[in-house]
């Protein structure tokens, strides 16, 4: 068996223009385009043969470079002795694709008999902008309804490589997605993340590229220090509202997610409270500002269960003007865009919002953003705005960062969509930003830690389980 070598940069997640740029940097360097095609295809064609296991395999080949990464994989399965057959949709049109297709030796076979167990689509790849209608489209569409596995090269045909739009009605579901030299945003993001089971990335030897966004993987955490204690560990503040389910949900996950000290600044008092979690009432002995005021404090959380009244404005606006890392969540959101525009832009310390999609619509009409384009553009223009970073959730997640940093959330157990997750997440962020004093990078670590928690968690859980798995999540990345 052919082995690809390990990737160079196996992490970055590449836009279109950028993978141009990437591929243009090596073929500067001295290898030509036939010689990344056949990497490209040879690779992909690995993973074909472990998804098809003999079994009678159709290349669909469009007339760009991914059609002749098709013709590099028919080839390399017939040299195999696969049962393999290509449909040209239509004749090969860059140099590239001639090259590849008159070195194919294999049949090329009419759609209308074309018939057997996996569908290899390579129509399209990465970079197109314009909706597959008519003859493709319908091509497309029998040829994967008959067939009983379909596997798509870089990207199925019709999907938008930079956004995850669905260029084509109906996009078939394929049970593996091969992505080509890197991974690019379409591989993060919905809709189109949904319409496969899997995804592999075949290295063709590409270094990092300049400005690219990465894949938020493991992250590489550390035990306490041998002279470690409380307060070195990080102390996390979470500032409660009324409904105290949430603000326990996320002080939970915050002590579990390393930080050495959780305080609960309630304005009530709570019963349920775990022993192990100090709550102070405040307004009580102290108010919130001078509960506010411990300088042995890393960060400070203050949305969940806040809830929207006056009272909640107050505590959200103490808590934007202590000089300590905060995250906003929940309700602090919508919260912030009634607070003066200089207390939102104006902070030195670390900012991190953690908005989902309607929470990022309403950000954008506060900080007078257009909300058009991409998740991930939308993403960068808000952490610009707000001169934070921002964690934009979803069933596609990614992370945000006022200098222009980008990096995607691997898909997460759909087992999250469930109330109070978001809760856990926001303890998560705060207690990773008290220890690392790093806001990008807490934000990162705290969403592979909540998705992590989750699988180890199973199905059908709450978020009081899910806080709890968080240990074990930790124990992961230890």
């Amino acid at each position: 068996m052919h082995h690809q070598p390990h990737p160079i940069a196996p992490d970055q997640v590449l836009t279109a223009a950028q993978m141009r740029d990437a591929e243009q940097r090596l073929m500067d360097a001295g290898t030509d385009l036939h010689t990344l095609m056949q990497r490209a295809g040879r690779g992909a064609a690995e993973w074909v043969w472990r998804i098809a296991s003999g079994a009678p395999v159709t290349v669909l080949c469009g007339p760009g470079n991914n059609g002749g990464d098709g013709y590099v994989i028919a080839e390399t399965l017939r040299e195999r002795g696969f049962p393999v057959q290509l449909v040209a949709a239509l004749p090969p049109a860059t140099d590239a694709a001639k090259r590849a297709a008159s070195l194919y030796s294999g049949p090329v076979v009419d759609a209308a008999g074309a018939r057997g167990t996996v569908l290899v689509d390579c129509l399209f790849g990465s970079g197109l902008n314009r909706e597959v209608t008519g003859v493709l489209r319908d091509l497309l569409h029998e040829l994967s309804a008959r067939h009983h596995r379909c596997i798509a090269i870089d990207l199925p045909s019709g999907v938008a490589t930079d956004s995850g739009e669905l260029l084509i009605d109906e996009l078939p579901h394929y049970d593996l997605c091969i992505a080509l030299g890197a991974w690019k945003p379409a591989h993060f993001l919905m809709p189109a993340m949904a319409h496969w089971r899997q995804a592999r990335l075949v290295d063709i030897g590409c270094d990092t590229e300049p400005g690219g966004a990465r894949l938020i993987g493991r992250p590489a955490i550390a035990a306490p220090a041998a002279d470690a204690h409380k307060y070195k560990r990080g102390l996390v503040a979470v500032v409660a509202g009324p409904m105290a389910g949430a603000a326990l949900l996320a002080s939970r996950s915050a002590a579990l997610g390393g930080a050495g000290y959780v305080k609960l600044l309630a304005q009530e008092p709570l019963s349920g409270a775990p022993a192990d979690l100090v709550v102070l009432r405040a307004p009580g002995a102290m108010t919130l500002p001078q509960a506010l005021s411990d300088d042995r404090i890393a960060a400070v959380l203050c949305g969940p269960g806040l809830g929207r009244d006056h009272q909640a404005r107050e505590r959200m606006e103490a808590a934007l003007g202590c000089g300590y890392p905060l995250v906003l969540d929940a309700d602090a959101l919508p919260l912030l865009q009634l607070a003066d525009r200089a207390d939102r832009t104006d902070r030195t310390a670390p900012l991190v919002l953690t908005p989902h999609e309607g929470e990022i619509a309403a950000l954008e009409k506060s900080f007078g953003l257009s909300g058009k384009g991409s998740k991930s553009c939308r993403a960068l223009c808000l952490a610009q705005a707000a001169g934070a970073i921002v964690i934009a959730k979803g069933a596609d997640t990614l992370v945000a960062s006022p200098g222009g940093a980008l990096a995607y959330a691997p898909p997460s157990p759909s087992w999250l969509s469930v109330a109070g997750t978001g809760d856990v997440l926001a303890g998560l962020t705060a207690s990773r930003l008290a220890v690392t004093g790093d806001p990008f990078r807490a934000a990162t670590e705290a969403v592979w830690l909540h998705a992590e928690a989750a699988r180890r968690t199973g199905a059908d859980f709450t978020a009081a389980m899910l806080a709890e798995s968080v240990r074990d999540a930790m124990c992961a990345a230890l």
